[in-house]
């Protein structure tokens, strides 16, 4: 019964053994494995046995992308401003073997790297231009650190400045002077709208007044065309009435010799005709002497002199 018993505790002990020398590497880890003390081989993603009571897995590594959120740095600008900047290393590891042996502590070597380059690169600057190129301070260390984290088998992505933070009189003095430059704006906006307001009163104003006076032109057009018109057709109306009066004489003389009408009753026709002429407005009417033997030329001529206002007739 005690062998038994003893059978199956060296068969327990000799279980654990043997699983403790099965390794399942997960997905984006690798473990770096010593034999007897020295670097034996980096296990990727897989299942790996190794041989009992000599090797050893010296460090097991995370493959993804890290980030590491470092507090905040004092630096100094070039133009003696000391400020407070914390950055943020985005960081991944490609090469186990020297992530285990190349540095004692590499996430305090990285951050101790950061803050010398930073402010490294801080001094050459002023403060203005701190606040204002991120972007280029972020590339600089980047590819500073990169090259400094590389015999580490480390690889810097990127580097953000995550806070600059400036002493407490010049976050004051920033503070006023964007309030300063806010007003001036908004003195320069106001000014503008009403320049422009005047302008555009201003503009119509003058659009007005010409249009009233090409209306008035249009109108003072209009009414000299209406009055030419007019004057047109009367001259129309009195050379149509003239016309019109000189055939009916002529009709009238042509029905007297149709008629065979005799010379004395072509003069007084004539007279007649004479007559028509004067219109009333006539003060005398000399008459041909060929006319004035004719029987009852006076009582003609003395019924046109009362016409005519009591005219003399010679």
């Amino acid at each position: 019964m005690g062998a038994f018993i003893s059978f199956v505790v060296i068969a327990i002990i000799v279980l654990l053994v043997l699983s403790s020398c099965i390794r399942i590497v997960p997905q984006a880890q690798a473990l770096v494995v010593e034999r007897l003390g020295a670097y034996l081989d980096t296990w990727s993603v897989g299942v790996h046995f190794k041989v009992p009571f000599i090797d050893r897995v010296a460090k097991r590594v995370i493959l993804k992308e890290q980030v590491v959120d470092f507090a905040p740095q004092p630096v100094i600008t070039k133009d003696n401003v000391t400020m407070k900047i914390d950055t943020v290393v985005f960081f991944q590891i490609t090469d186990p073997k020297l992530f285990a042996y190349g540095v004692e502590n590499p996430i305090m070597a990285i951050e101790n790297l950061t803050a010398t380059t930073l402010r490294n690169i801080i001094g050459d600057l002023e403060l203005d231009q701190t606040l204002t190129s991120r972007e280029t301070i972020n590339t600089k260390m980047r590819s500073a650190l990169d090259v400094a984290t590389d015999p580490w088998g480390i690889k810097v992505n990127r580097v953000e400045l995550k806070n600059i933070i400036p002493p407490a009189a010049i976050q004051d003095a920033m503070e006023k002077q964007m309030k300063a430059e806010r007003e001036r704006r908004e003195v320069i906006l106001r000014a503008e709208g009403e320049k422009t307001s005047a302008i555009l009163v201003a503009e119509g104003k003058k659009a007005s007044a010409i249009l009233e006076a090409e209306g008035e032109k249009a109108s003072a057009i209009l009414h000299a065309e209406a009055e030419k018109e007019k004057r047109i057709r009367e001259g129309e109306g009195q050379a149509e009435a003239m016309l019109k009066i000189q055939q009916a004489n002529a009709d009238g003389i042509r029905f007297l010799k149709e008629a065979g009408a005799d010379s004395a009753v072509l003069q007084i026709k004539s007279l007649e005709a004479f007559a028509k002429a004067a219109d009333g407005k006539a003060t005398k009417i000399i008459i041909p002497s060929e006319i004035q033997g004719i029987a009852g030329l006076v009582k003609s001529l003395v019924e046109v002199g009362e016409k005519d206002d009591n005219a003399g007739v010679k």
